[in-house]
């Protein structure tokens, strides 16, 4: 999932044991002469709780372990995979935090037509903590405090695409991580920029800009897959067109951006099985094709209905000869990853994919769609970043409202 290098600044030990018990790690005394890691397998498990039932993330180490051994000790555990779950574990819960204020504001409203990329109202963006970089509304950082900049989408009257909806949830994401005060300190307003993605690259953004470090490259989620269910909390990615333009029948929905919200045991399951998104993008494409296939006109929202709500009405209208068609598209929908793999998409909220598979099966029915994951820095700089402001925060005893606030969290 992911072996990082943590910045070598003086650091003490206790207070990188601090952090290795605040995200998750239990330290237990023994009569071994040497430090035994038991890390278990905490990203395959719902929770940390869950983990640490199981007996994940134990270390042993005899009591009278020297300082330089327990130094590399742990270095050793700051760099190991079993980290980065427990990590996962404390992003999945910011996410869904997140992710949960965002879609329960009906103020925030997704854009059609309107003057802007990302629309602030007769009242403009200073109002809302936010000061415009760029022209027709394509590119906005904070006036001031970060913080304050998020809350406008957390409860404001705010209008934006998808895209920009799912970087306002990463940015979120990153403050109910840091907590808010720490997030103003951590991140200049210069690194948290909202508008188009070309324009992001452009900027010091801390997700595709000059200050986004190092990515990583795993569309397909061949690599996330095999970590287990927590290595995609958080996630961003996205879900576009697979023929050309000349193909759409609605613009405004040609692809979906998300950021992952959830994934069920079962749904994680089957992505290892099957080695990521590949499968299930040739799914997609069966999917389609079967569609295509169920005669008569379509109402509004046909597909939505039929596949995902499961309208008794429209299923027994269909003709006899369609039924099997039916049976066909209802059991690829019932495939786990359909059902279990749960995202955030502005405005949707969040629904499984397979709902957001039926969904353009009516807005552009003349094309499949394929799922991918985008370029992201989650698990490496981001987490840097992160693992270096608690143990600066710990040594310079600045208040400490990031990692043990999420844990009280949980």
């Amino acid at each position: 999932m992911l072996l990082v290098s943590i910045s070598a600044t003086a650091q003490t030990p206790d207070c990188k044991m601090r952090l290795l018990r605040e995200l998750g790690w239990r330290f237990v005394s023994s009569e071994e002469h040497s430090a035994q890691i038991h890390p278990g397998i905490p990203c395959e498990r719902a929770d940390l709780a869950q983990a640490q039932a199981a007996g994940d993330l134990v270390v042993r180490f005899p009591a009278r372990l020297d300082a330089a051994s327990r130094a590399r000790l742990e270095d050793e555990l700051l760099r190991h995979p079993a980290t980065a779950c427990a990590y996962s574990f404390a992003l999945g819960a910011a996410t869904r935090r997140a992710v949960d204020r965002l879609a329960g504001n009906p103020g925030y409203r997704f854009s059609a037509l309107q003057m802007g990329w990302i629309g602030f109202g007769p009242t403009g963006s200073a109002r809302d903590g936010w000061k415009p970089i760029a022209l027709f509304g394509r590119g906005y950082q904070p006036r001031g405090s970060n913080m304050r900049a998020i809350e406008a989408f957390y409860a404001g009257q705010v209008r934006s695409e998808c895209g920009v909806g799912r970087q306002i949830a990463q940015y979120a994401t990153q403050a109910e991580l840091y907590g808010g005060e720490a997030f103003d300190t951590e991140f200049d307003p210069d690194e948290i920029v909202i508008g188009t993605f070309n324009r992001l690259h452009s900027t010091r953004s801390i997700l595709l800009g000059s200050s986004a470090g190092t990515f990583t490259r795993d569309g397909r989620a061949v690599a996330a897959s095999r970590a287990g269910r927590q290595a995609f909390m958080g996630l961003p990615g996205f879900i576009f067109h697979v023929f050309d333009r000349s193909t759409l029948d609605d613009l405004n929905n040609q692809a979906e951006n998300f950021v992952v919200y959830d994934v069920s045991a079962d749904a994680a399951a089957v992505l290892r099985e099957h080695e990521g998104f590949e499968y299930y993008n040739d799914r997609n494409r069966a999917i389609w094709s079967l569609a295509r296939t169920l005669p008569g006109r379509k109402p509004s929202r046909y597909f939505e209905r039929l596949l995902h709500e499961r309208d008794p009405a429209l299923r027994a209208a269909l003709p006899a000869q369609s039924q099997a068609t039916l049976a066909r598209l209802d059991a690829e929908l019932a495939d786990p990853f359909y059902r279990g793999f749960d995202i955030y998409v502005h405005r949707q909220g969040v629904k499984p994919v397979g709902f957001h598979i039926a969904r353009l099966l009516d807005r552009n029915p003349r094309t499949p769609f394929r799922i991918e994951l985008a370029l992201h820095n989650l698990h490496t700089t981001l987490y840097e970043r992160f693992v270096a402001s608690r143990l600066e925060a710990c040594t310079s005893h600045t208040p400490r409202d990031a990692v043990e606030g999420t844990l009280r969290g949980r």
